[in-house]
């Protein structure tokens, strides 16, 4: 059994001389969703369309169920996906779409689109023209249709972008529900941190064609701990306050001098007494968290996902 259903080595690509994706090594475990993290531009789809064989790699190497694509090709057949946008037929209705789709990749298997629609909630519009799918009906048509040939693995390029509130909470309830129910192993690009934060097992941060970090999630929500966050007039003095006072050294002073204390010995409001007798003003104080968002910065060096 395959321990990784995907894994590349020192993969690179480059565009007339001009980088796009610099010796990029990841490996995503069967069973697993793995969010590949990224500014726009930082060559998340590159690397997707490198793996479907869209596009071809300057270097570095790719393996697919343990096997190099371009000596068995026919792993392909074992991969569902959604490249940017789906594209469909706006007069035909969700069946209609895809059985068009599935005649041109030459699958005949009996109920494929009927077990599909019903794999992604579509079954109760099958009347229904795509021009009048909401946002959300037309992504999850565009997953239903990589499914057709029931895959063992799914790369899908920015599922939830452009969609409203509830039409990313239905994409994420079914892209759990295909790793935990259907053992389903998913790839899912995006630069929506607090999406991918809800369903990826494993992350890989990539920036400016870099993989800088490839975590578990269980990882980062144990690095993210809970802290209060206090900013103050003289952070100098505050700290040596908290040091010399309270015997507080768990802490870490940001470059705008705002003050995290990452131990809960004392009440904030104890704390903030302290502060105040002291002549030191408080502006703010509030007990925080890290997020996926910050440490995403933390890795990038200050550059944000947007």
């Amino acid at each position: 059994m395959e321990k990784f259903i995907v894994k590349t080595t020192a993969l690179s690509k480059r565009y007339n001389d001009q980088p796009v994706v610099k010796d990029v090594s990841m490996t995503i475990p069967k069973g697993k969703i793995y969010g590949l993290l990224g500014r726009n531009g930082a060559g998340k789809t590159t690397i997707m369309k490198i793996l479907l064989g869209l596009a071809s790699a300057s270097s570095g190497e790719v393996r697919l169920f343990g096997q190099a694509p371009d000596k068995y090709p026919e792993v392909y057949s074992r991969i569902g996906n959604i490249i940017e946008t789906p594209s469909f037929y706006p007069y035909l209705s969700g069946p209609e779409n895809l059985s068009v789709f599935s005649k041109l990749k030459g699958q005949v298997q009996k109920n494929s689109v009927a077990k599909a629609l019903e794999l992604v909630d579509l079954s109760h519009a099958e009347h229904k023209r795509f021009a009048n799918y909401s946002l959300g009906m037309k992504q999850r048509l565009g997953i239903a249709n990589a499914l057709m040939n029931d895959p063992e693995l799914l790369i899908l390029d920015e599922p939830t972008n452009g969609l409203d509130p509830i039409g990313i909470v239905e994409i994420r309830k079914l892209l759990k529900e295909l790793t935990e129910i259907k053992g389903k192993t998913i790839l899912i690009s995006s630069h929506q941190l607090s999406e991918i934060e809800q369903i990826a097992d494993i992350i890989g941060i990539l920036h400016e064609g870099e993989l800088l970090e490839e975590c578990d999630m269980n990882q980062i929500a144990q690095h993210n701990q809970r802290f209060i966050s206090i900013t103050v007039s003289d952070s100098h003095q505050a700290t040596r306050l908290l040091e010399e006072n309270l015997q507080l050294t768990n802490y870490q002073v940001d470059e705008s001098g705002t003050i995290k204390i990452f131990d809960f010995t004392y009440e904030p409001q104890e704390i903030n007494l302290l502060f105040g007798k002291s002549g030191i003003e408080v502006s703010s104080l509030f007990i925080g968290s890290g997020n996926l968002e910050e440490h995403f910065r933390e890795i990038t060096g200050g550059v944000g996902i947007a």
